[in-house]
């Protein structure tokens, strides 16, 4: 995107609040000084083989980047590329899983677009709303805050085994439930409590999507290993080298922000730039109410964990034992 930040100059567009200015995970617009609207677009190739559970993870994937703005989703539309020759029953639930999501965030399907293309894609436009003063972007974490995760890692590596022939059902089942898992009331407990800076982990891996707090914010956060959480199985398939493509290229690209304080398996790097699908929120908390989020995410059935603090510095992670 690059390329067009020339063509929409931050100045030229006051009410565009998060554009390609400050790359976040959707653009909010002002609409006014109580309301301001978020849009987003995400969609790709099936990542499990049922239909319905592969369109139910696609809208929450796509929804997820609302919540990572702290906001609420409004209405969605379908973006679908289907083959030719392919049976409709097969594309009529994939819409099925990803409509009963999207009325599960309490928005409304209102619409879509189809395309033919050799292989099935889905995914949703989403629009949603927030107060203008209550976005929560990635730049806004400070020395001292305690970064909070939801959802496990490791859905790559786990959905790849799949691909290969490798997975165990029981692993998959587990993956789904998780990636199927709306970020809803951990977007609602983040703005209780004050989070200052979140987004969520998909395709650019842990490593990768914090970074770009830290660099957004001007700081370092620093990670400990230990204390991640695993989905079933993503250990096992790591070990074997079952990993995406995408995980050699966000190792490529930002392995140069990042220092590993101790002893790691090859494996072990290798997952933390597994990139994920419909992945979990990373917040950075005001270390005062850290405690009682998690104890509140807990409540409400959000699986999180306390993984690391954020330090002074300039876009740098350490991860440690």
């Amino acid at each position: 995107m690059r390329p067009l930040t020339g063509l929409f100059p931050t100045e030229d567009y006051p009410a565009l609040i998060v554009g390609l200015g400050a790359p976040d995970d959707s653009a909010v617009y002002r609409l006014d000084a109580e309301r301001a609207i978020i849009s987003t677009v995400d969609f790709f190739p099936p990542v499990v083989d049922e239909p319905y559970a592969f369109g139910a993870i696609a809208a929450a994937n796509a929804l997820s980047d609302i919540y990572a703005m702290g906001g609420e989703p409004l209405f969605a539309v379908n973006l679908v590329a289907y083959p030719d020759g392919y049976g409709l029953e097969i594309l009529s639930e994939i819409l099925r899983g990803g409509g009963e999501k999207v009325r599960e965030a309490g928005a409304a399907i209102a619409g879509g677009h189809t395309v033919t293309d050799k292989e099935p894609k889905y995914g949703l436009a989403v629009t949603g709303i927030i107060h203008p003063d209550r976005i929560i972007t990635k730049g806004g974490a400070l020395p001292g805050d305690q970064l909070v995760l939801t959802k496990p890692l490791g859905t790559g590596t786990i959905t790849t085994a799949l691909k290969n022939s490798r997975a165990h059902s029981d692993h998959i089942d587990a993956a789904i439930a998780s990636m199927s898992q709306l970020n809803r009331d951990a977007a609602r407990l983040a703005q209780q409590f004050g989070v200052r800076a979140m987004t969520d982990i998909t395709g650019y891996s842990l490593l990768g999507h914090g970074h770009e707090i830290a660099h957004l914010g001007g700081v370092n956060l620093r990670i400990q290993y230990n204390a991640l959480p695993w989905l079933p199985g993503a250990q096992t398939y790591g070990e074997q080298d079952i990993f995406p493509g995408g995980m050699w290229r966000n190792r490529e690209y930002f392995e140069q922000w990042i220092q590993f304080d101790g002893s790691f398996a090859d494996y072990e790097v290798n997952l933390l730039f597994d990139p994920q699908t419909s992945g979990g929120l990373l917040m950075a908390v005001p270390a005062d109410h850290l405690t009682e989020l998690l104890a509140q995410l807990e409540a409400v059935g959000t699986a999180a964990s306390h993984i690391g603090a954020v330090e002074p510095g300039s876009g740098g992670i350490t991860v440690v034992r």
